[in-house]
């Protein structure tokens, strides 16, 4: 797997996360943005058109050298400075109280320990910082049908998704994390039912 991982995945992983049905959702997670930014998996780049203009950088973490290297035309038209800053979400390379804002796209799925990387994400943030996110993961409560398809594939889905759980609930973990969640909207976005659940929110460090 390490080739498909290392060569492949990242190519899949640009061309679906860069279907135009995307930019209307990175737009509204990225409205807000303020300061000095960490985006943890940042991916190739999809959100940089969409960072306000007077963000004053972002520091990128991305641990997969070859989506860093796609992600190049984007960094380089970038209107904010992007620099690629760290490799593990789970462990950051930044003092406490670094940053302004976060942000975190279609991530937590794939982190091994996610619960990990937010607690990082909060020891970075300043007091009163927002960590901005758009998650996948377990349908909504009632959606006992969906659910149930979604755990019967979550193994197949990790082996073949760079270890991709479907079953992961955003703002539980948030909220596990310490964060307080102060806007959230949970959604359905077009396609499979078991693979687009999503939330979309802000959440606040105190």
């Amino acid at each position: 797997m390490g080739c498909y991982t290392d060569r492949v995945l990242p190519r899949i992983i640009d061309l679906a996360c860069g279907a135009k049905t995307s930019q209307p959702l990175r737009r509204r997670v990225c409205d807000g943005l303020e300061g000095e930014v960490v985006e943890i998996g940042f991916g190739t780049g999809h959100n940089v058109p969409f960072y306000p203009r007077d963000l004053t950088g972002v520091a990128a973490i991305e641990p997969s050298d070859l989506s860093w290297r796609l992600a190049r035309d984007r960094v380089r038209a970038s209107r904010v400075p992007v620099r690629r800053a760290g490799l593990d979400g789970q462990s950051l390379p930044f003092a406490d109280d670094s940053f302004d804002s976060a942000l975190s796209t279609w991530t937590l799925c794939t982190i091994p320990d996610a619960l990990a990387a937010l607690r990082e994400v909060r020891r970075v943030l300043k007091p009163g910082g927002t960590l901005h996110f758009i998650e996948h993961g377990l349908a909504p409560e009632g959606d006992w049908r969906v659910r149930r398809w979604q755990r019967r594939l979550e193994p197949l889905n990790m082996r073949l998704l760079g270890g991709c759980h479907l079953t992961r609930s955003a703002p539980d973990l948030l909220t596990t994390a310490g964060f307080t969640v102060t806007a959230l909207d949970v959604f359905y976005e077009e396609g499979p039912k078991i693979w687009c659940a999503d939330s979309l929110g802000t959440a606040l460090s105190l």
